[in-house]
């Protein structure tokens, strides 16, 4: 595990692949760890030529943690005004921007999943020189586009008993909702990845935190229509958690980008698909780096 101190927090990050290859970060979710990416998916976009760095955003993970500032409220107070979070997407962003330069990296190529996906059009709205190309995976410019179903809206706000065994229950019971229908369910790997990230930091005033900051970043539609950065949107069709308007949304208003969805995908990365989500990613980044 490596440490980088930036923009104020400490981020741990791991890397894969030949130092030569093509940088690519990824970004993690809501509430997510780094091991969130599975080694296995993040050695198959090393052997497609890639340097990959995984991290785990502050508030997640063996990153800081804001424990100071409490669980925010997200009920207005007794002037109708909501308090403010204590970060924002922007500043997560920053975050991924201090990463490159502890990493020695003049730009990279930018890979978010879910409120990753989130933080990834935030870095390249803000550090379009540092930007090669934008991958957004299930996610959208703005927390009132692909608005989550109710059944997925209680899985996120729902938390379960501070136990180990009731946090993996918990786990297997969410992707039953929100997971992808269409694929076969592998409990094993969720209670597995449950677990670990149980043991590496449980903090569930963190994920507060960073819901409070999706919740209080506004939408990107009109900074995402500036951009001029080669860009691939991916989108499962029956996601219910951040549902296809979302990801059609994102590519609409990225000029040029690539809209690939998948039936039968929901808010998971099901290991089925790894190979053709590579396939695209790589088509994506080969093209970014020719002259």
């Amino acid at each position: 595990m490596n440490r980088a101190t930036t923009n104020g927090v400490e981020i741990a990050y791991e890397a894969f692949g030949p130092p030569a290859g093509r940088p690519l970060l990824l970004i993690m979710g809501l509430g997510s760890q780094l091991i969130n990416w599975d080694v296995e998916l993040c050695e198959l976009f090393a052997d497609s030529g890639h340097r990959v760095v995984r991290f785990d955003n502050r508030d997640a993970g063996l990153s800081t943690h804001f424990h100071e500032a409490g669980v925010p409220h997200f009920n207005p107070g007794p002037d109708g005004v909501l308090a403010p979070p204590p970060y924002l997407l922007e500043d997560m962003a920053d975050d991924t921007a201090g990463l490159l330069d502890a990493l020695g990296w003049d730009a990279a190529h930018v890979l978010g999943a879910s409120m990753g996906g989130m933080i990834a059009q935030s870095f390249a709205i803000r550090h379009p020189s540092r930007t090669l190309s934008l991958t957004s995976i299930m996610s959208t410019p703005s927390p009132h586009i692909g608005s989550p179903t109710p059944e997925a809206m209680a899985v996120l706000v729902t938390r379960s008993a501070p136990e180990r065994d009731a946090v993996v229950r918990r786990a297997i019971e969410s992707r039953r909702v929100i997971g992808s229908p269409g694929y076969p369910a592998d409990d094993e790997r969720v209670a597995r990845l449950a677990g670990e990230s149980f043991d590496r930091a449980y903090d569930p005033a963190g994920f507060a935190r960073q819901l409070a900051a999706i919740r209080g970043s506004g939408d990107r539609t009109a900074a995402l229509r500036e951009l001029s950065v080669p860009a691939l949107v991916i989108h499962g069709e029956a996601d219910p958690l951040v549902r296809p308007p979302g990801g059609q949304a994102t590519a609409d208003a990225i000029p040029g980008a690539k809209l690939l969805t998948f039936p039968g995908m929901g808010h998971d990365l099901p290991r089925e698909l790894w190979p053709d989500i590579v396939a695209a990613v790589t088509d994506l980044t080969e093209r970014a780096h020719r002259p």
